[in-house]
């Protein structure tokens, strides 16, 4: 988890002698006793506090090849720098300044398909880089740059944190404001423009929030463009922010209601199908579950996104099935998760939800004071009436090493002995680095299964072993927010919060 150094303190002190020595551009060399970081264990709620000397407040970051964050950018002495972390219990911060060859603030970084990072957008910054390798720097002249990002600028911007996915077929769907384009970086051309999405602005300050749904994936794949939709939800009109942020008194209108979704592999016949959520939505998060729907949490009713500019939380999670594009209202929370809220989806399939703050600073007395509280939401498929029907993988029977393109073999064990084989499913599931309603690298595939065999053990209930083919490797959740999340409250027990 990641704070903002330019507030200085936190609600987590460095013990003597941690304090360390940080260098503000064009100002003094500053003494910070407090921790801008921790490394959080989900399932005992400790934290490790992590060193950090450069700014990563609204930056960017993705797990890489090996499993290691790798975050880019942030404000002010981080603007232009990479860092990395291993998961270890000694590990810290790597940070290298003066990586990027332009200072990224509001930016968004994703992995293409040869495990190379690009850096898209940011604050002033209509331009994207590709990220150097570890330790290495990058010049002004390697910078490109982006007309899109231009052509998407607004009065009050609404293309920051741009949507960028990698399609199956290689190339990028980028998406800011209402527009949308895919971009092939071999040759940093734009091959394709998509229709406009209607009704307002999507991108941050009117940040809605955005998906990849799951790609479903053939036992012997082999077409050469892979179906991939896009899900768009929430959002606010193009002078939300003028009139939340810039008009005294201030203004508060209504968020967007509505979601775009597209086929973006059909290319000159795609076009956006308009859905109509339960209620309007703005800053919050759309997460792949395990069941390959989507969910719908954090964020409010009105407002932009901006200290003090929310007035109206949406208390109430929901469910987007991908099957028959409904939606369905979940119980709700009791702890609003407004600005800088975030969300993750944990490796036992419950929702990890921390953060909210709407002031400049931490505040405890305020109309929505500074949220330092972390709940786990349990979604529906944790019912205990459906306990009779899970199932668990047996790992010690199964693959223990997964080889690029080659078919592996997965073993489960229980379940419903009368289990319609054909809809079996195996996903997994690329884990996004969260941070102010988007989601960079959220990618969750369907894995096409050759085989299915029943074995009936003597003494233990049937099992079943899986053949299929893999893509990509499930990897642990990140989250990036600007206001701490110590532990006071692992459990808000109701209305479904656990």
């Amino acid at each position: 988890m990641l704070d903002s150094i330019i507030f200085k303190t936190s609600r987590l002190k460095f013990q003597d002698p941690h304090c360390q020595n940080v260098v503000i551009p064009n100002g003094p060399v500053e003494e910070h006793c407090f921790a801008h970081s921790v490394l959080m264990d989900f399932e005992t709620a400790k934290v490790k506090p992590l060193k950090l000397k450069y700014d990563t407040w609204r930056s960017s970051g993705a797990l890489d090849v090996k499993g290691r964050l790798v975050s880019t950018g942030g404000y002010n002495n981080g603007s232009d720098t990479v860092r990395s972390l291993d998961i270890c219990p000694s590990c810290e911060w790597k940070e290298y300044p003066g990586t990027l060859g332009n200072g990224t603030w509001y930016a968004t970084q994703v992995t293409l398909a040869d495990g190379r990072f690009m850096v898209f957008g940011g604050r002033d910054f209509p331009t994207y880089e590709f990220v150097p390798p570890e330790g290495q720097r990058k010049s002004k002249n390697q910078v490109n740059d982006f007309k899109f990002l231009r052509e998407t600028h607004d009065p009050v911007e609404n293309n920051l944190y741009p949507f960028v996915y990698l399609h199956t077929d290689g190339n990028l769907f980028i998406f800011a404001n209402n527009l949308s384009v895919l971009l092939d970086p071999k040759i940093n051309l734009i091959v394709h423009v998509f229709p406009v999405l209607p009704n307002g602005a999507r991108s941050y300050p009117a940040s809605g929030c955005s998906c990849m749904l799951p790609i479903t994936l053939q036992p012997d794949e082999k077409r050469s463009v892979i179906q991939a939709e896009d899900l768009v939800c929430g959002g606010a009109a193009h002078d939300a922010f003028t009139l939340t942020d810039l008009n005294r008194p201030k203004v508060f209108p209504p968020a967007t209601k509505d979601c775009g979704l597209i086929d973006i592999s059909e290319m000159q016949k795609a076009n956006w199908k308009i859905l109509q959520m339960p209620s309007p939505r703005i800053l919050g998060d759309a997460m792949v579950l395990p069941t390959g729907n989507v969910l719908l949490v954090n964020g409010t009713k009105s407002d932009s996104a901006g200290w003090d500019d929310a007035r109206d939380p949406n208390m109430v999670p929901v469910l987007f099935s991908v099957s028959s594009s409904k939606f369905i209202e979940l119980n709700p929370s009791t702890i609003p998760r407004m600005y800088h809220s975030s969300s993750a989806v944990l490796p036992d399939g419950k929702i990890l939800i921390a953060g909210s703050n709407t002031n400049d600073g931490y505040l405890d007395v305020a109309l929505f004071p500074t949220e330092t509280r972390v709940e786990k939401f349990s979604p529906h498929y944790f019912d205990p009436a459906l306990d009779p029907f899970r199932t668990e993988i047996l790992f010690y029977k199964s693959a223990k090493k997964l080889t690029y393109g080659n078919q592996f073999e997965v073993r489960v064990f229980g379940g419903d002995q009368n289990l319609d084989m054909q809809k079996l499913q195996v996903n997994i599931y690329h884990t996004p680095f969260t941070t102010h309603g988007i989601s960079m690298d959220q990618r969750m595939i369907r894995l096409g299964i050759y085989g299915v065999k029943k074995t009936l053990p003597q003494r233990t209930p049937p099992s079943l072993l899986f053949k299929h083919h893999p893509t990509e490797t499930s990897l642990r959740p990140v989250i990036t927010c600007s206001s701490w999340f110590i532990m006071g409250c692992l459990a808000a027990v109701q209305c479904g919060f656990k």
